[in-house]
């Protein structure tokens, strides 16, 4: 009894600090999964476009970013971009950890996203663009209008599972200084030592976020498929 007295009493003295820690988590995979949608919406259209040089760039981004670990990737953008810079202007040059952090969480989420959409885009039957020109539409007006609000409601399952991925796969900033959730801990472990107890509470933490975004992504494809069924 005296153990789990000693680890509530941890865990109630670091919650403060842990609950910082998420909050800052969801916002780094928040902006994240924003400009990654739109990295990734910009680089499916590529590559499902008539010109073989956007098909080529957008295919060498995809498959560079999902080869290559996030860690890899957290690395060379905050350690080897200011590196670069360095030897190009010769003046030292210093990210911010934060920024740095959700650039590479936003690249790497592009590339995922881009195949979201690549997916979502061309299970929409192919009838579907052929009616819209055969009513005078460009292709592009047949695409923004008719095709993309279908494939958004196709895409919406994928999207919730690459914002749960990427909300876990944040931990990994801890390793440029980000505060965020899995930092927090860390930082008051190393004063207290109290590893079991913290880094179980920042599991259910993590549980608790993962488990709220699924069931909210779920009520979104229930309402959406409610209204398809009324149309």
């Amino acid at each position: 009894m005296e153990t789990f007295a000693k680890y509530y009493m941890h865990i109630n003295a670091a919650m403060p600090l842990l609950l910082k820690g998420a909050a800052l988590t969801i916002q780094i995979t928040a902006m994240s999964v924003f400009f990654g949608t739109l990295i990734g919406l910009v680089l499916s259209l590529m590559k499902i476009s008539t010109n073989r040089l956007f098909r080529i760039l957008s295919t060498m981004y995809v498959d560079f970013v999902r080869g290559t670990p996030l860690l890899v990737q957290i690395l060379l953008i905050y350690f080897g971009l200011p590196g670069v810079v360095r030897e190009i202007t010769g003046e030292a040059f210093r990210m911010d950890p934060l920024f740095a952090g959700v650039l590479a969480c936003s690249i790497n989420s592009g590339a995922y996203v881009a195949e979201i959409f690549r997916a979502g885009i061309q299970s929409i039957e192919r009838g579907q663009m052929e009616a819209a020109r055969s009513l005078g539409m460009t292709r592009n007006q047949a695409m923004v209008h008719i095709i993309l609000p279908q494939a958004v409601k196709r895409v919406i399952p994928p999207m919730g599972n690459e914002f749960i991925i990427l909300l876990k796969d944040s931990s990994l900033l801890m390793i440029i200084g980000v505060h965020e959730l899995t930092r927090q801990g860390q930082l008051y472990i190393a004063t207290t030592f109290a590893s079991f107890p913290i880094y179980l509470a920042i599991a259910f933490i993590y549980l608790i976020m993962t488990l709220s975004i699924s069931r909210m992504v779920n009520y979104a494809e229930r309402r959406l498929s409610v209204s398809d069924r009324r149309d």
